[in-house]
């Protein structure tokens, strides 16, 4: 039995004196209708499941958008007894009956007591098209992601080294021995990914030749779901997208590098297609580095995250024998990658993060930080580096050049605090910064938010 982040969640929702029907958004096969059946099992007395893209017969039991009249025949049609607070009614694959999305306003209204989870892998696309009103403010949100590395860890058992993380403060102490074994889980992960049914079939057979056939699969049923998006063209397009940003990981997209035969237009809305579908994630680039980072939101200049780690070095073809030490040609975009999906998966999952990243492209004088992290309402530079050694010239730039006090940097390394640290800058009025510096092992990237609090 797999337990995940989002299972307090659901708990908290529950009994929430505010519940509304409550939608979870996330890509295919993250584990959203596993988790939500999980849920129901261990909280409810009976479960009313209805999955509206394999019986659109359905359909027109919604047409009404009378919650009475649509329980009762629900209730006959599935044999389940609906009974508020003891039913969960668990509606998949919604997007297949926008109607059924626009029913979900008169239960929050006239049907308060019902429980309601309705969850889809394509949402975000018939939400951008729904042609009924959306209940706005009448809907609560969830969001999901494959596993993050600390659910990977307990999941596979590993609850000391979970512990070791969890409990991880600056000041504290630290194990040399502790540091490397989770290297060596960071390791596995960075193969296996977070990918429920890859992390399962691993956890179950200890089988690593296994795991790529289980990434080809998902990445088929991925490509299969195209056939929803347009024009065998507009397919061919968004395959394209897809492998190219699985080489490009925190690079800056031109769309000429993707297919200099296809207009930039259609390939950009390929790339945006892919968002909605959270295949993909962009880190958008902004001029701003202080709360709102929106507000200066460059809706223009994005760099590609893929949504696991583990599907990305599929499709980019590497192999877990060439990443013994986290060396490869292709390690500063597997260290990115996985620090990426580590701060979208450590949010809340009421709320969808943002990722920002902040360039200069000057002559002379480009820099470039990978991530601005929001804490609070303090915004701190983020370098990411695979190794243990890299410059940190575009970071030095950036705390001058904005009168930041603190950077941080995620490395193979072991923790270390520097303060007042001294570093030869050349800006107008500044040749030296001094600066404090918070470096972190790559796996600690899901707890940024509690170590800089």
């Amino acid at each position: 039995m797999m337990n995940r982040k989002i299972d307090d969640y659901f708990l908290t929702w529950k009994t929430s004196r505010n519940r509304k029907p409550l939608m979870v958004r996330g890509a295919r096969q993250v584990g959203k209708t596993y988790s939500i059946e999980k849920f129901a099992g261990e909280n409810y007395h009976y479960l009313l499941k209805v999955n509206l893209e394999q019986d659109r017969n359905i359909h027109s039991v919604f047409e009404s958008l009378r919650p009475e009249q649509i329980v009762n025949e629900l209730s006959v049609l599935y044999q389940v007894p609906v009974e508020d607070e003891h039913t969960l009614l668990f509606i998949d694959e919604i997007q297949a009956c926008p109607r059924a999305i626009a029913a979900l306003r008169y239960f929050y209204e006239q049907r308060p007591g019902l429980h309601i989870i309705c969850a889809g892998s394509l949402l975000d696309h018939t939400l951008n098209e729904l042609q009924y009103s959306m209940p706005v403010g009448r809907l609560d949100f969830a969001y999901m992601y494959p596993l993050s590395f600390s659910e990977f860890l307990t999941e596979a058992g590993e609850n000391g080294l979970f512990g070791f993380i969890n409990g991880f403060t600056v000041n504290g102490d630290f194990s040399l021995a502790i540091h490397n074994r989770i290297l060596e889980m960071l390791r596995l992960y960075f193969f296996i990914g977070g990918m429920p049914e890859a992390v399962d079939y691993y956890l179950k057979t200890r089988d690593l030749s296994g795991i790529d056939k289980i990434h080809s699969s998902l990445i088929t049923s991925i490509e299969y779901d195209f056939s929803k998006y347009g024009t065998r063209k507009q397919q061919e397009h968004l395959r394209d997208v897809l492998h190219y940003v699985a080489n490009n990981i925190g690079r800056k997209v031109k769309y000429v590098n993707v297919n200099r035969n296809v207009p930039s237009a259609l390939l950009k809305d390929a790339l945006l297609k892919l968002e909605m579908s959270r295949i993909i994630h962009l880190v958008r680039h902004t001029r701003s580095s202080e709360v709102p980072l929106s507000r200066l939101q460059d809706n223009d200049v994005f760099k590609p995250l893929f949504f696991d780690i583990g599907i990305l070095g599929h499709i980019a073809g590497i192999k877990l024998l060439d990443i013994k030490n986290l060396a490869t040609e292709f390690e500063g975009a597997m260290a990115e990658q996985f620090v990426f999906q580590e701060l979208l998966a450590s949010g809340q999952p009421y709320s969808e993060q943002q990722l920002y990243y902040w360039i200069r492209e000057a002559k002379n004088s480009n820099a470039e930080i990978d991530c601005l992290y929001q804490v609070g309402n303090r915004v701190y530079p983020v370098e990411i580096k695979s190794g243990k050694r890299g410059t940190l010239k575009s970071l030095h730039v950036f705390l001058a050049e904005k009168n930041k006090p603190t950077g941080i940097r995620f490395n193979a390394d072991t923790p270390s605090v520097g303060n007042d640290l001294s570093a030869r800058v050349n800006l107008p009025g500044k040749k030296e910064l001094i600066y404090n510096l918070i470096s972190l092992p790559l796996y600690l990237a899901g707890r940024l938010d509690q170590i800089v609090t």
